[in-house]
């Protein structure tokens, strides 16, 4: 990356630390990719983070809002009080080699990281250090909250940060997340939405000598489905309802006691997200009805879209333009146009200009568990440019 110019001091000062240790930030957010940790047991990312920002002079809070891989660091005092924030969880079922661009897993149906929340981690980690040693250098006041937010997947930390204070008293909030692009945004940019598991409850009984005796908590399961599926046709185009069952029984000559189906829904706003979750509650109580089995909802999560910052927006930009794009190689060129190639979408490389950020954001039906605290602290978004433009996450693709 070309040194950026006309800077102040300070800002010099702390674009030289990136600098002189770009190897050590590659080489965390390798480690993080082979830790391959899903949400929740991310607990050798989270240790290797921690101990970075202990060894230089954070005072680190593990385990913060009852997450045992969460964490707060914080240095300085006094005000600006400014947060930085990110993910660091992979993905169940995409492992992959990484630098390979045919399907080529490292541990057959292991997790991996096919969004780039190894690379976060590492930029969060190295945006502290260097603000903090640049705090350190020029006597400036202000203090700095860093926090560690697993299972973003699951959309289910950070609501839990905002609930318990740890947003409190911010300033600003800053998240790094990659991108095919180096852009940031402002409006609203993602959906809300509600996570809940619908647990159905029957009796066992021989599927074959006597299944009359039983009750069957996955013919439930498979009602509700149903019954969504008819709904769909009612729903709203920025509506969304997708699930995994999570447990369908045990074996097929026993009627199921238990089945359980776990949901996202999400919408636009609060609202719509909660009017989806509420019309599957009737769909499943409706499917309990019809099978004489029982059913317990249980909420995981639920979070707000995201709201990014306009005046935030311009500060990020002009920063962007003064740092400038990457210069890629012919090598990074073809790696990136074969992946593209893999993916099915448009062969562009990768690309030489950042975005502009014009106009407020396209709103989208991905959800990120950071909104919530982007309606109680001004937040700015950075993407950057450390994943191939156009490739689906949670696929194969984006972990190459």
């Amino acid at each position: 990356m070309d040194q950026p110019t006309n800077q102040v001091s300070e800002k010099a000062f702390a674009f030289d630390i990136i600098e002189r240790n770009s190897h050590s930030i590659a080489t965390l957010s390798d480690s993080i990719f082979y830790f391959g940790e899903v949400g929740l047991q991310e607990h050798e990312t989270s240790r290797l983070m921690t101990r970075l920002l202990e060894t230089d002079g954070f005072a680190v809070t593990k385990g913060i809002a009852g997450f045992p891989t969460a964490f707060m660091a914080t240095y300085g005092s006094g005000g600006p009080v400014i947060a930085l924030h990110t993910e660091y969880d992979a993905n169940p079922e995409n492992s992959q080699a990484p630098g390979v661009t045919k399907r080529q897993a490292i541990i057959d149906g292991a997790p991996g990281h096919c969004e780039g929340h190894n690379v976060n981690a590492a930029v969060l980690i190295a945006a502290a250090i260097s603000l903090k040693r640049t705090l350190e250098r020029f006597n400036l006041p202000g203090t700095i909250k860093v926090l560690g937010a697993p299972a973003e997947e699951l959309l289910l930390s950070r609501p839990y940060f905002v609930r318990d204070g740890y947003f409190d008293g911010v300033d600003a909030a800053f998240h790094p997340h990659l991108g095919g692009e180096f852009r940031t945004t402002y409006g609203i940019t993602n959906s809300a939405l509600v996570s809940a598991q619908f647990i159905f409850h029957g009796e066992t009984a021989h599927a074959s000598t006597g299944p009359w005796k039983g009750r069957d908590a996955l013919d439930a399961v498979v009602l509700m489905d149903m019954g969504i599926a008819q709904y769909r046709e009612h729903m709203r185009p920025t509506m969304r309802a997708h699930r995994a069952i999570t447990n369908g029984g045990v074996q097929p000559n026993v009627i199921a006691a238990k089945a359980v189906s776990w949901w996202y829904f999400r919408d636009i706003n609060g609202d719509g997200a909660r009017e989806v979750f509420d019309r599957a509650i009737k769909i499943a109580k409706g499917a309990a009805m019809m099978t004489d089995t029982t059913v317990d909802v249980e909420v995981l999560s639920a979070v707000w879209p995201v709201r990014g910052n306009k005046v935030l927006a311009e500060i990020i930009e002009r920063n962007i333009a003064q740092v400038g794009m990457p210069s890629w190689t012919n090598e990074e060129q073809v790696f990136a146009r074969e992946l593209q190639k893999q993916a099915g979408v448009d062969v562009e490389g990768l690309r030489d200009g950042y975005t502009p950020a014009t106009k407020p954001a396209v709103q989208r039906s991905s959800s990120n568990d950071s909104g919530d605290i982007t309606w109680v602290v001004p937040t700015g978004k950075i993407s950057f440019p450390s994943t191939v433009p156009n490739l689906p996450y949670h696929n194969w693709v984006a972990g190459a």
